[in-house]
C-alpha cells in the first residue's frame, strides 16, 4: 500500500497540529513563545529533534522488543537533544541564553515520544522523515504565529532580536510595529500564553466547522451529479 504523504503533511500541520488538536508541549508553548524569534527558535529545535529521532527509531524498529522500546526511544531522543542542545550553545550562544533551560526539555516533550511510538515505530523511514518534518512544521508554526502575536500586543514590536537565531543579514526582519507603546504586560506572561492559544485553538474549531457546512453540500452535490 503506497504511502500518503499528502496526509501526512496535512495531519502534521493542520488536522493533528501538535498544539491546536492535540494541546501538547504546552510548557514550552507558553513560557517560550513571548517573542516570535523564541518562538521559531524553539519550533525550529524542535523540528530538528524530531526529524532525526523519527529517522533513527524507524532504522532500528525491527531490532528493538517491545518490551524495551519505551526506553531505548527515550534513551535516543535524550542522545540527539543533547547534540543539538551542544550545537546551540556553541554556535547560537546568544538564542541559547534565552531559551536556556527548555532545549534540554525537549526530551521530555510529548510530541517527540508520542510520534516515535505512534508512527516512527510502525512505518517506513522515508514516511517516518515526512512524519518528524510535517509535525515540527506545524509545531514550528503556531509557537511562530503565537510568539508574534504575543510580542505585538505585549511590546509593539516583531521578531525582536532576530539577529541572534538567523544572523545578522537577518536583522532586517527586526520591526518596531507600534512606535511609543507602552506595552500589555499581561500578554508576554504566562496568562497571555493561555489566552493566545485559546483563540486560535476556538479559531481552528470556528474553521472547521464552517468548512464542512460549507464544503459537505458542494461535495456531495458533486457525487450526485456524478452518478
Amino acid at each position: 500500500m503506497a504511502t500518503n504523504y499528502g496526509k501526512i503533511m496535512r495531519d502534521g500541520i493542520w488536522d493533528n497540529n501538535p498544539v491546536l488538536a492535540q494541546q501538547l508541549a504546552l510548557c514550552p508553548t507558553l513560557a517560550v513563545t513571548t517573542t516570535a524569534t523564541n518562538g521559531l527558535g524553539m519550533g525550529l529545535s524542535t523540528l530538528l529533534v524530531l526529524i532525526l529521532t523519527n529517522l533513527v527509531i524507524a532504522l532500528v524498529r525491527d531490532i528493538v522488543t517491545p518490551e524495551v522500546r519505551i526506553p531505548v526511544f527515550i534513551v535516543l531522543i535524550a542522545a540527539v537533544v543533547t547534540v543539538i542542545d551542544m550545537a546551540i550553545n556553541a554556535f547560537l550562544h546568544d538564542l541559547y541564553k534565552v531559551l536556556g533551560l527548555f532545549i534540554p526539555l525537549i526530551v521530555t516533550n510529548c510530541v517527540i515520544l508520542g510520534r516515535a511510538e505512534s508512527f516512527a515505530s510502525r512505518n517506513t523511514i522515508s514516511a517516518s522523515i515526512v512524519d518528524g518534518f510535517a509535525m515540527g512544521l506545524g509545531f514550528t508554526m503556531m509557537l511562530t504565529v503565537m510568539g508574534a502575536i504575543r510580542e505585538v500586543i505585549g511590546s509593539g514590536t516583531l521578531f525582536s532580536q532576530a539577529s541572534l537565531l538567523l544572523g545578522q543579514s537577518f536583522s532586517f526582519l527586526e520591526m518596531t510595529i507600534i512606535p511609543d507603546y507602552k506595552g500589555y504586560l499581561l500578554m508576554i506572561l504566562p496568562p497571555g500564553g493561555f489566552l493566545v492559544m485559546g483563540f486560535l485553538i476556538a479559531a481552528k474549531r470556528v474553521w472547521e466547522t464552517r468548512a464542512k457546512t460549507t464544503v459537505a453540500p458542494i461535495l456531495d452535490s458533486v457525487e450526485t451529479s456524478a452518478t
